[in-house]
This record gives structure tokens, C-alpha cells and sequence, in this order.
């Protein structure tokens, strides 16, 4: 089996072409290396950009990608509706096929190294390749964002993986790891209520939210899904609010359960789900088990197309742009 690793970087910069277009030619010219898309988002200000490979040829690739990004991206600059903490803001080795997790864990230290050494940005290590149990949520490293990194560097329980504690102001920091597949995929909703739809995030949310008891003690309230990362955002240029998820393990909590669950949460609070949007890319097998979910017992008479037609429709993920499956299902795309 040939090996491959899957890389999803996130960069902070989601309306300058120019910059993002060199970003995906710098990943281009790396042999070994298919780059499978770049999806810009003005909003976030944010581009999610997925390559897969040999394991090596992946990892010079997202070193150069990073090295490009903090030549032309400046943080001092940059806002957006996105948390974020550097100029290449996450940078994710997922195995796909012929390696192991542990395999990407390597490939996460030794990125880290190297970006650490030769472009002085601090590195964190996060998900499998945590080397504390508090680094193992993105969110919790990426907590104060990239105003917060000085204070975070100064912290002796933050100080970076790799590299020295010092800010850069220009780049920020970078979160890089191995993890499971994920898939960010939002939901919309027929209202521009940022609160709203955070309120719906915290419900659904793993980890829920936090209350005070009548002694004033904090009590964590967790949500009602497993494997789910939720926050409430507003699209300005749709005007919509939108519970932007994160689905860290599919195969326990699938994309039809998610958008099952904001809508139930949706209706109580007197709004509706209007569709939804997978961010990159997405496993085929999560849009079958859609398909089956609302076909019901006439699944069994569908073939793979039918049911995925189904599993589009029914999640309403061609709301704002066509979803087309040979250029978002992944393994139509190796």
C-alpha cells in the first residue's frame, strides 16, 4: 500500500488572492505532493488548503507553504471572524493510507523543528503529538489568540515545543500535530445573530459550557455530542449566522447528526437551519452514512451516486455554492 498523508494547513489571509495563490504554488512545486484544494474565506479571513502525499514530500511541502506565508502575511494586520494565533495557524498530518499515526507524529516534531529553527516562529504541539495533556485541544492553545501570544510566551506553563519564547510579531505562532480525519463543517441558519448561533454551538459542543452553582462555583455543563468542537459566527458578506463544527471523529458523531442537532436546537429557539458547507474536504463514507440515514429503508436501493445526491440535498450543502463530490470527496480526489 503506497503511503500517504493528508495536510491541512490553515492560513490566516482569506482575501488577497495573490498571497494565497503563491501559498498553494509553493505547496505545487513540491514533487511527491497533490495539492486537492484551497477554499478562501473572506469572513474568517482564513484559507484552508488540503495536500496529500509521501510522507517526507508532504512535509517539505508544508514547510515551504509556511515559509511563504510569513513572508507575505503580517499579523499586526490581520482580523477576521476566525480564532487565530499565527500566520499559518494550524497545521494538521493526517494518515490516510500505509502509515501509522504515530508516523505523523514524527512528521509533526520534525516540521516543528525546522520551522522553529529557520523561521523563528514558536511551534505547539497539539491532538496525538501533545506533549501535555493541556496541549491536546486546539482550543486551548489557540485561547487569547494572537494578541494574547506575548502574554502566553512569558507564561513558564506555555513556553513553546520548539523554539524560543519570544513573539514574532510578523507570524505569530503555530499549532502543528497528527490527528484523526476531521471535518469542519458548518451550519446556516435564517438569522444574523451571532449569539444565537453560539448559543446552539454550546449546546451541541463536547464540551459544553461552564455555569456557576448557588456557592459560585464553576460546574462544567457538557453538550449533548460527542467529538464536536462548535462556535457561533456571522458571515457578513451572507449576512447569516452560522455554528461553525469541527467533527474531530466522525464515525462517532457523522455530519447528518450534527445537522440533525442544530436544527432541533434551532427550532427551540424560534429559528431554522437553512443548508450547511463542508470546509475542504470530506470522507466518502460520511456522506453515505447521510444517505442512508435519510433514505431510511430504501437505502438498501440506492447505489453510491443516489445516496450521496441524497445525503447533498438533504444537508442542503449546495445552499451557497454547488458541492460537487469528484472535488470534494476525498477519495474521488487522490
Amino acid at each position: 500500500m503506497k503511503p500517504l498523508v493528508e495536510c491541512v494547513p490553515n492560513f490566516s489571509e482569506g482575501r488577497d488572492p495573490k498571497i494565497i495563490d503563491a501559498i498553494a504554488e509553493s505547496i505545487r512545486r513540491e514533487s511527491g505532493v497533490k495539492l486537492l484544494s484551497v477554499e478562501p474565506d473572506k469572513d474568517y479571513n482564513r484559507s484552508v488548503v488540503t495536500f496529500v502525499g509521501e510522507p517526507e514530500a508532504v512535509k517539505g511541502a508544508a514547510f515551504q507553504a509556511t515559509k511563504t506565508a510569513a513572508e507575505l502575511i503580517d499579523m499586526r494586520h490581520h482580523q477576521g471572524e476566525h480564532p487565530r494565533i499565527g500566520a499559518t495557524d494550524v497545521v494538521p498530518f493526517v494518515p490516510i493510507s500505509g502509515v501509522t499515526m504515530q508516523d505523523c507524529v514524527r512528521l509533526a516534531h520534525d516540521y516543528g523543528k525546522r520551522v522553529a529553527e529557520e523561521l523563528k516562529i514558536p511551534i505547539y504541539l497539539y491532538e496525538e503529538a501533545a506533549q501535555a495533556p493541556e496541549r491536546k485541544n486546539l482550543a486551548t492553545i489557540r485561547k487569547g489568540e494572537y494578541e494574547g501570544l506575548p502574554e502566553k510566551l512569558n507564561d513558564p506553563a506555555w513556553l513553546p515545543d520548539y523554539g524560543e519564547s519570544i513573539f514574532n510579531a510578523k507570524s505569530g505562532a503555530t499549532v502543528t500535530g497528527a490527528r484523526f480525519f476531521l471535518i469542519a463543517y458548518n451550519v446556516n441558519l435564517n438569522t444574523n445573530d451571532k449569539d444565537i448561533a453560539h448559543e446552539i454551538a454550546l449546546r451541541i459542543r463536547e464540551s459544553g459550557r461552564t455555569i456557576k452553582d448557588e456557592q459560585g462555583n464553576s460546574i462544567k455543563v457538557p453538550g449533548a455530542l460527542k467529538a464536536v468542537k462548535a462556535m457561533g459566527v456571522l458571515l457578513e458578506r451572507l449576512n447569516i449566522a452560522q455554528v461553525s463544527i469541527n467533527l474531530t471523529n466522525y464515525t462517532m458523531t457523522p455530519p447528518h447528526v450534527a445537522f440533525e442537532e442544530v436544527k432541533g436546537e434551532a427550532s427551540k429557539l424560534g429559528i431554522s437551519v437553512t443548508g450547511s458547507e463542508v470546509v475542504g474536504l470530506i470522507p466518502k463514507e460520511a456522506l453515505l452514512m447521510a444517505g442512508r440515514f435519510y433514505c431510511g429503508v430504501d437505502a438498501i436501493e440506492q447505489n453510491e451516486q443516489q445516496l450521496i445526491q441524497q445525503a447533498i440535498n438533504r444537508l442542503g450543502l449546495s445552499q451557497f455554492e454547488q458541492f460537487d463530490p469528484q472535488k470534494k470527496i476525498i477519495e474521488y480526489m487522490i
